[in-house]
């Protein structure tokens, strides 16, 4: 558990009497009186977009989420506290080849983003501690929330400075820009999706039906369809493609021509292969032929209107950007903390400096630094990738890149370091059992 967590204090409340809050309300999210918009900025972490949101009272934070039908709550500890209304214990499948999980479902409570209320909130609380997003994405994340918000708004997100405005859809006027173009989307399920085409390794357009998914770091998803042209190329490599509710998923790593999505048409493009045995839960994929990722939405400007079944596109200053991959193998996380010793040149007396992980730091006379700092660990590694033929190990802790000691780092930082470019030599020291070692490789050409 990060520092900044412990210092919350919480004790998880489970309030099981009705007529706490008011009943009654009906389950919409909206803005009070005459305000037509409500501003909110993100963080950006890894493609995903990370948004503040009260829940009866605790103040959490939340991946928004497109793929996501109800609001779920996970990486609460009992020392976390929230208070939770109308509770029941139910089993809940997601992504993933385990078993499925045990929830509880609770009903009548209230969220809140800034000036955006709503009174009767339906959500899931994931009671396994493992399933926790926070040490992968560095900060705390306490929540995934998405249609409940995207069906009571016109949600505008602005990927170039990270800005979503969600607007009242009565009042709401299209502002359309110069290249922009509106498209139809589909809303089924509590899901929303595309239609596009893919391009793959022939020049042949092949139409595709797409989950639109926010929550998803990725460029595009495909489905395994050799019959409907979908395919998986003879260039490839297995690796990891994320966690879902049930596990780690896992799949084939490659990219297509390109990606068009209406006139729109991205090259080179970043794709991905999961295996389908992940997707046993889905009750029925329909004529769904994968999804589409925040990689590929963030070199846009979006506007989402599912009232009106349409969305709007604008390129931004991401979209020629080229796709980034994994060279090194190395998968990186938060586990915990340590201490780190370092020389210095003044005399400060003794401070406590409290960032976004806790960090504590004692000046000891003018001579040594100690700081209480996040650990990064090496959480998994790709076999036979050019860290996985060094040496290094999951589990090894990371203590320096090419010189640079990271604890000052934020873990997307780090990552960057290590993939900065194909031919360059990376320089990694590490900790293990007590020992530090260095190891080095040189990055290589994922695709030839």
């Amino acid at each position: 558990m990060f520092p900044s967590m412990q210092r919350v204090k919480f004790l998880m409340v489970l309030v099981l009497i009705f007529g706490l809050f008011q009943s009654g309300h009906a389950q919409f999210f909206e803005l009070p009186g005459e305000q037509k918009f409500q501003k909110v900025r993100f963080e950006m972490i890894n493609n995903l977009m990370i948004i503040p949101m009260e829940v009866n009272g605790a103040d959490l934070s939340f991946i928004l989420d497109s793929g996501v039908s109800t609001p779920i709550l996970f990486n609460l500890s009992d020392q976390d506290s929230i208070q939770l209304n109308n509770v029941s214990e139910i089993q809940i499948q997601g992504l993933g080849e385990g078993e499925s999980v045990r929830a509880l479902k609770s009903s009548n409570n209230v969220f809140k983003l800034h000036n955006i209320h709503n009174f009767s909130q339906q959500l899931y609380v994931v009671l396994d501690k493992n399933i926790n997003f926070s040490p992968a994405l560095g900060i705390p994340i306490h929540g995934i929330i998405g249609y409940d918000l995207f069906k009571d708004f016109v949600v505008e997100i602005n990927y170039g400075r990270n800005i979503i405005k969600f607007h009242t859809p009565a009042t709401y006027k299209a502002k359309l820009k110069k290249k922009s173009e509106t498209l139809p989307l589909i809303v089924h399920n509590r899901r929303a999706f595309i239609d596009g085409e893919v391009v793959m390794t022939n020049d042949e357009d092949i139409p595709v039906k797409l989950l639109i998914d926010t929550g998803s770091s990725d460029a595009i998803w495909l489905f395994n369809d050799p019959i409907k042209g979908l395919g998986i190329p003879d260039m490839h490599y297995e690796d990891y493609l994320g966690r879902g509710l049930n596990g780690d998923i896992y799949g084939r790593r490659t990219k297509v021509k390109s990606i068009k999505i209406g006139s729109f048409e991205i090259n080179d493009a970043k794709a991905a292969f999961p295996y389908m045995s992940y997707f046993q839960a889905a009750t029925s994929l329909g004529d769904r032929n994968g999804s589409l990722g925040a990689e590929i939405l963030r070199r846009f400007n979006v506007v989402f209107n599912y009232r009106m079944r349409q969305v709007t596109l604008s390129k931004n200053n991401h979209f020629n950007e080229p796709f980034h991959y994994n060279m090194s193998g190395i998968a990186l996380q938060h586990s915990g903390v340590r201490y780190v010793a370092e020389r210095i040149s003044n005399s400060n007396p003794a401070t406590r400096d409290e960032r976004a992980f806790g960090d504590i730091k004692l000046l000891l006379g003018n001579q040594t630094k100690i700081s209480l700092v996040p650990e990064i660990v090496v959480s998994a590694i790709r076999a036979g990738s050019p860290a996985h033929e060094a040496g290094l190990q999951e589990g090894d802790v990371i203590l320096a890149v090419n010189g640079k000691k990271i604890h000052n780092s934020k873990l997307q930082e780090i990552l960057k370091m290590l993939n900065e470019r194909e031919g360059k030599r990376i320089r990694v020291q590490i900790a293990r059992q007590n020992e530090d070692l260095l190891f080095s490789f040189v990055l290589k050409k994922m695709f030839e």
